[in-house]
């Protein structure tokens, strides 16, 4: 609390501002890039993978904070940022611990045309292309004999210069091209410019028949939305969209409803990673609403709240040829979830099913559970994380497992609250006899001794069974070497168990990254 001329008033610690933001993102960048104990175990990541890295840790965290902040806006925000530095410092271990990605050879283009009928020029490292090297580089398109129908220019900064050598290149090939790849093609370009170029490529493709186009990764907004508008509206037999990362805002949003023609065909609508809010999911919903024929529908990481969210599950009653659905870190809460479940239970081709970070709540979550169980779909994978689902849902999850003994492959409800009661609930239902079952997450979930170990008889000698992850949760030293000894003659099935608590204490992240922690607590 502050004193200003005799009145008290609180000081609001969430939301951070931008420049907050960026300091925590160059401090994650030094973290990651610091030689540790665990870098010398899994390999240090370089400072170009570590700056990606730690913009996608910065958002991530951000994005759960504010879904906790969210349901208690009156507070302070200190319990926000708390959140935002334990998750930021969750996912950092974890980038550290999966070490540096496999390193192709950067220093040299592989070759453009892969196949007789394929264009790809975005291997290698990310470059500006000049006017003079776009026509090199494009003379295979200029051929009359060429083939190709699908290209992708993605990982290449276009300018002005260069754009006009490629949209004249585009304009005479397009009658071809049934695939197009557009991501990531104005990186750091000035905005006045990325949109002229945007514009320039809309127009040379205006009128071509494209099943698969993908314009991700280029912070499109409203105005990048509209330089694509020819190209958009043009577009009648699109079968596969991708807007990912694409700065997708509630007027983008609006924008790329009214500029999609409606149509059947449309199979595969991706958005990820954006800040579409509840206004810009309640126009997405209506693309949905449109596409009677939707079998792969992404709306994850884009700030869509309890409103947007009804909205998309209620649009998502006309997709009934749905096989995956992906929804996970939203700020849904449980309303959407019930919602939902009434979509769920007429989708008889679902699939793959990812529900995860999206604060559904027991009572999202026993809807769900209960529409999955009555359905005739042969679910393979399904992800219900950080829901902050408690043991109320285990019976009802329980019969929802058991239910799809014969399909499901993936099982992770990990990061909920269902404690000892709920795991040992899950793991009497793991007992029955699973044909394909494979992973088993009940990380991060409270769970003592007597759950861990009636999970680890119930999973230990299934046939095909690769993983069971019950870390961060409550085991003592006792209950470690119990479950350890249950899995002795096949280990690798077992994952880490380093982070367990025995106090039942909230379990702290590497000692590496304390230091963030116990600073971004006193922002």
């Amino acid at each position: 609390m502050e004193s200003t001329h005799g009145q008290t008033r609180s000081v609001k610690l969430w939301p951070p501002s931008h420049s907050t933001r960026l300091v925590l993102i160059e401090r994650i960048v030094k973290n990651l890039t610091t030689p540790s104990i665990l870098s010398r175990k899994y390999g240090l990541v370089s400072k170009e993978e570590a700056e990606e890295d730690a913009k996608q840790i910065e958002s991530a965290a951000y994005v759960a904070a504010a879904r906790l902040f969210e349901k208690d806006s009156e507070s302070d925000g200190s319990s926000a940022v708390q959140i935002y530095a334990k998750e930021s410092s969750k996912l950092m271990v974890e980038v550290v611990k999966r070490g540096p990605r496999p390193k192709n050879n950067q220093e040299t283009i592989p070759e453009f045309a892969t196949s007789d009928h394929v264009f790809d020029i975005s291997g290698g490292r990310r470059a500006f292309i000049e006017a003079e090297e776009a026509k090199e580089i494009l003379k295979p398109l200029k051929s009359p004999e060429n083939k190709f129908t699908k290209i992708c220019f993605s990982n290449r900064s276009f300018g002005l210069p260069a754009a006009h050598v490629v949209a004249t290149i585009l304009s005479s090939v397009k009658d071809q091209l049934t695939e197009v790849d557009l991501s990531d093609i104005v990186s750091r370009r000035p905005e006045p410019e990325a949109v002229q170029v945007m514009k320039m490529f809309s127009s040379a493709l205006e009128g071509s028949e494209l099943t698969y186009l993908n314009l991700s990764n280029n912070a499109l907004g409203e105005k990048g939305v509209r330089a694509f508008g020819d190209l958009l509206k043009s577009q009648s037999n699109l079968v596969e969209l991708h807007l990912m990362n694409a700065g997708i805002s509630k007027d983008a949003a609006k924008a790329v409803c009214e500029l999609i023609p409606s149509t059947n065909k449309l199979k595969i609508l991706h958005f990820h990673h954006n800040m579409t809010g509840d206004e810009g999911a309640i126009a997405i919903s209506e693309v949905v609403n449109r596409s009677p024929n939707l079998e792969d529908f992404r709306c994850s990481s884009s700030r869509v709240g309890s409103n947007g969210g009804v909205a998309l599950a209620e649009a998502l009653n006309n997709c009934t040829l749905m096989r995956k659905l992906d929804l996970r870190d939203n700020i849904f809460g449980p309303k959407p979830g019930v919602t939902l479940s009434q979509a769920l239970s007429i989708h008889i081709n679902l699939t793959e099913l990812y529900l995860s970070y999206l604060n559904l709540e027991n009572e999202g979550i026993i809807a769900i559970a209960n529409a999955l169980k009555d359905s005739d779909s042969s679910l393979e994978i399904l992800e219900l994380a950080g829901n902050n689902i408690t043991s109320e849902s285990a019976n009802a999850l329980a019969t929802c497992i058991t239910s799809k003994k014969r399909s499901l492959t993936k099982i992770n409800l990990s990061e909920n609250e269902l404690k000892d009661e709920g795991a040992i609930t899950i793991g009497k239902a793991l007992e029955a006899e699973f044909g394909r079952l494979c992973i088993v997450d009940m990380s991060t979930n409270g769970i003592g001794n007597d759950g861990a170990v009636k999970l680890a008889k119930a999973v230990v000698g299934k046939p095909g069974f690769r993983l069971l992850n019950i870390n961060v949760n409550f085991l003592s030293y006792k209950g470690v070497e119990e479950v350890k000894e249950i899995f002795k003659n096949v280990p690798r099935m077992l994952g880490p168990l380093d982070e367990n608590d025995p106090q039942g204490t909230e379990n702290g992240q590497n000692a590496i990254f304390n230091e963030l922690d116990s600073k971004l607590k006193d922002l």
